[in-house]
């Protein structure tokens, strides 16, 4: 089995040692880089061994494996070592804008008999109680309502904590 070679032409080289130089990019980014100009044998260069290569970096012998053979696919875009967007979020957003207003409404609201204020737990159970979506945390509930700053009424709903005022 041929092993597979990095040859890189000096614009490349040039470009990957300016990333790696650069100072913004991620670490596993600039890692990467390194392990593509550690082994290069372009210009009659020697390439450093994987093993030494990759306790050079503190990455695993596999991590250098992995950039040398995604390298040459990579090869034709603009700058290498850059990943895949992802084009959808990993799960949906369970919080439309629908949600968001009729939280915000019954949090200002009335509480429930026997509560004096509206709790984040009352409230996820609420939202589940009126089929507002199959489960609803308590932390989903919270981050909904703090996306809105608005003041809910002169009175305190009990959803929000109310401002501090300033001690003279």
């Amino acid at each position: 089995m041929r092993r597979k070679c990095v040859e890189l032409t000096i614009k490349e080289r040039a470009e990957l040692e300016r990333f790696c130089s650069a100072g913004v990019c991620s670490v596993r980014l600039v890692n990467r880089a390194k392990i593509i100009l550690g082994l290069d044998r372009s210009g009659g260069r020697a390439p450093e061994k994987q093993e030494a290569l990759a306790k050079c970096l503190g990455a695993s012998r596999h991590t250098v494996i992995k950039a040398r053979d995604a390298f040459p696919a990579l090869k034709s875009a603009p700058l290498f070592p850059q990943r895949k967007k992802r084009e959808a979020p990993p799960a949906p957003q369970k919080a439309t804008g629908e949600l968001e207003a009729r939280m915000v409404v019954l949090a200002c609201g009335k509480p429930p008999e026997g509560c004096a204020r509206w709790t984040l737990r009352l409230l996820a159970a609420k939202c589940v109680e009126l089929q507002h979506g199959d489960s609803m945390s308590r932390m989903a509930i919270s981050h909904l309502l703090k996306k809105r700053g608005s003041s809910r009424a002169s009175k305190p709903s009990g959803a929000f904590r109310p401002n501090r005022t300033a001690r003279s």
